[in-house]
């Protein structure tokens, strides 16, 4: 179930767009994905649990890399801890969708990578129920949103032993470092080695679930890592 008609019954500012829908890229950064074959899916839809009738938000953990460009989203709880998949996606395709995630609320970390260049947006999306009794709705805000961010390693090539230890520094306009949430930075390192994992075909923030029956269970009320 999609947000797209609350979205065009309430217009919303460019803002609450970004925190909606993730990072805004240009057509020319849209191309160059499209054509090095990167699939990061940073959409996060409201749906309906019949059985336990009850709506949850479903996000897609998806992206990767090449050696010059690199594109990847996935999702923490708010506190910044690791979530369970409620699904692992295996695919003959690389740097794509790798898996699913249901809960009540989550994180969605987006990174964009262009070389040694990096654009990072943190949203906190959680459901609100609405006073009418219908479906609730969705609200999302923008914890860190940092443009041009630097790394000066190749994590793709020559530096691919420091992937999982590092992550950009951000300034702001005037030149002052930009501070990341602290509860995030672990998810930050993780994203930032995810954006030069050439070839991705695995989850860099989603982890394995309780096992039952063969399926990954997790709760979408309280969500363990």
């Amino acid at each position: 179930m999609s947000d797209e008609k609350n979205v065009q019954s309430h217009p919303i500012n460019y803002g609450q767009i970004v925190a909606l829908r993730g990072l805004r890229l240009p057509a020319i950064t849209l191309k160059g994905l499209q054509t090095a074959g990167i699939y990061s899916q940073p959409a996060v839809s409201i749906e309906h649990q019949h059985l336990a009738s009850r709506y949850v938000l479903r996000g897609v953990e998806s992206g990767g890399a090449v050696a010059d460009l690199g594109a990847y989203c996935g999702f923490v709880d708010e506190d910044g801890q690791p979530m369970s998949w409620l699904q692992r996606v295996d695919s003959i395709a690389v740097n794509g969708v790798h898996g699913v995630v249901i809960s009540a609320g989550f994180v969605r970390l987006q990174t964009l990578r262009v070389q040694r260049t990096y654009d990072l947006l943190i949203t906190r999306h959680s459901l609100a129920n609405t006073e009418d009794g219908k479906r609730s709705r969705l609200e999302s805000s923008i914890l860190f949103y940092g443009r041009r961010g630097t790394l000066e390693m190749d994590l793709a090539s020559k530096d691919a032993q420091f992937r999982g230890t590092v992550s950009p520094v951000f300034y702001s306009r005037s030149g002052e470092p930009t501070s990341l949430p602290s509860q995030f930075q672990d998810a930050v390192v993780r994203i930032t080695a995810a954006a030069s994992c050439v070839g991705c075909r695995h989850c860099h923030l989603l982890q394995p679930g309780t096992v039952v029956s063969g399926s990954a269970v997790p709760d979408v009320g309280e969500v363990s890592p």
